[in-house]
């Protein structure tokens, strides 16, 4: 029996029959991935957009004259819980389209009064005679008048920038032929008549506009405001027949190619050093051309001059009947316009149409485009697109498209065969190397959109979350 106080001999560490695996990746590569991007979405608008070459960076959009007037919308100055109306926004009203006398514009912004309503609001009675000209600053209100058995239709929707009662500018007052609620919190400008009276005293030349535009001939027009063609139909014998021809739009829209470009750089010696097994420059000019993607489908959504959100006609843009997507409010959209091909939200107001359509008890069938499986309405596909943005008080829109020249829809456009083309309309061009050793390599990517006639593209505003 070992004594306690006996010392044992320390336990050796069994040494390793094989080589460890420490050891062993000194002399053996790693399995790799080429280089991930998080920000690469699907960009389905880049996919579905037809692509019209485009010559000289210019394209022409040729229409037949129409006649339009004041289609615009009122925009504001807003200072806290004040709000003005910008003086030579009021030429966006019909009557005062192309007015230029800045002094009595002046005096009209002044005149107007703002006024605050909460939701289920009057701001106007049907029936009533017409005082004042109602400018809509913020809030949507709906239009309701007699229905065809007694019961109260809705007529329509007015919202930021929309405009009511200026048809008494140049003509007798009359009474209002629908009641205007408000259905979310308004905040309106009023412009009495009466006002309109007083500074027309003081600038006659106000007046003389007004009584010109109510005496001026409305040129003859169809229902979509292009020039009437004559024609004659259903006629027997020898009836002398109309003579005509078809007018053009004498100032036609020119789109001009927007480029999106970035200079990319790489060190020398990387270049030269570390290309196995991956070649450095192509996986940094890969994931520079998926950013320029990226950029290229955000621009066509939101830039001002071609973007799709900012030249949607008036006419075609509507609002929620309340505040959520639902699919009246989407077959309102649909309706707008002849074979509406695509439908465009950001994925949270897919899943707000979703919630909608679950409270319903309605279950939308998919389809699919391009191999993929997508929601759809009404047999259009619901595409996803995050570039539609959701405003800070959770709110965004839907774009309805029909697409293609020989629709008359919306088309893309872009350059093909510029020089130094890696991708249609996509270059890259060797900018020499620093004096620290540096590539750069200029990569640009010329493009733009295009709406060939207005009913082409539509929006849903202010689609709640």
């Amino acid at each position: 029996m070992t004594s306690p106080l006996t010392p044992t001999a320390p336990e050796r560490p069994e040494q390793p029959s094989s080589l460890g695996t420490a050891a062993a990746r000194r002399l053996a590569t790693t399995t790799k991935t080429p280089p991930q991007m998080q920000g690469v979405s699907s960009r389905w608008l880049l996919r579905v957009l037809p692509w019209t070459p485009v010559t000289a960076g210019t394209f022409r959009v040729n229409r037949r004259l129409t006649h339009t007037l004041g289609d615009g919308r009122v925009e504001f100055l807003v200072s806290g819980s004040e709000v003005r109306v910008i003086p030579a926004e009021l030429t966006e009203l019909p009557a005062l389209r192309g007015y230029e006398d800045a002094e009595a514009l002046e005096a009209l912004a002044a005149a107007c009064v703002q006024r605050e309503y909460r939701p289920g609001d009057v701001l106007a009675e049907a029936g009533t005679p017409v005082a004042e000209v109602l400018l809509i600053a913020h809030g949507k209100a709906e239009k309701r008048g007699p229905g065809a058995y007694d019961a109260e239709a809705r007529l329509g929707t007015l919202a930021d920038g929309d405009y009511a009662g200026d048809q008494a500018l140049t003509g007798p007052p009359g009474d209002w032929p629908y009641t205007l609620r408000a259905v979310t919190r308004c905040t309106a400008l009023a412009l009495p008549l009466a006002e309109v009276e007083a500074v027309a005293e003081r600038a006659p030349g106000l007046r003389a506009y007004l009584d010109d535009v109510a005496s001026r001939p409305a040129p003859a027009s169809n229902r979509r405001g292009e020039a009437e063609i004559a024609l004659a139909s259903g006629h027997t014998g020898e009836p002398v027949l109309p003579g005509t021809f078809v007018d053009y739009d004498p100032g036609p829209r020119e789109y001009e190619l927007s480029v999106a470009q970035t200079v990319l750089r790489v060190h020398t010696r990387v270049a030269d050093l570390y290309n196995e097994p991956m070649n450095q420059v192509e996986e940094q000019l890969r994931l520079t051309i998926e950013a320029l993607r990226e950029r290229q489908e955000h621009e066509l959504v939101n830039n001002p001059e071609f973007g799709l959100l900012h030249n949607a006609d008036p006419r075609q843009r509507i609002h929620t009947r309340g505040g959520p997507p639902t699919p009246d409010d989407l077959d309102e959209l649909i309706s707008r316009r002849r074979k509406t091909q695509f439908l465009l939200a950001h994925p949270r107001a897919i899943a707000a149409i979703g919630r909608e359509c679950s409270r319903r008890g309605l279950y939308p069938h998919e389809t699919e485009l391009e191999g993929a499986r997508l929601r759809s309405w009404r047999g259009i596909p619901l595409l996803p697109c995050d570039k539609i943005p959701v405003t800070r008080t959770s709110t965004s829109s839907v774009i309805a498209l029909r697409t293609g020249m020989e629709n008359e829809g919306v088309v893309g456009l872009h350059q093909p065969g510029i020089p130094e083309e890696i991708e249609p309309s996509l270059n890259v061009r060797f900018m020499g190397v620093s004096e620290q050793a540096v590539i750069s390599y200029l990569v640009s990517l010329y493009f733009s959109a295009a709406v060939l006639v207005p009913d082409a593209l539509g929006v849903l505003e202010d689609v709640e979350v």
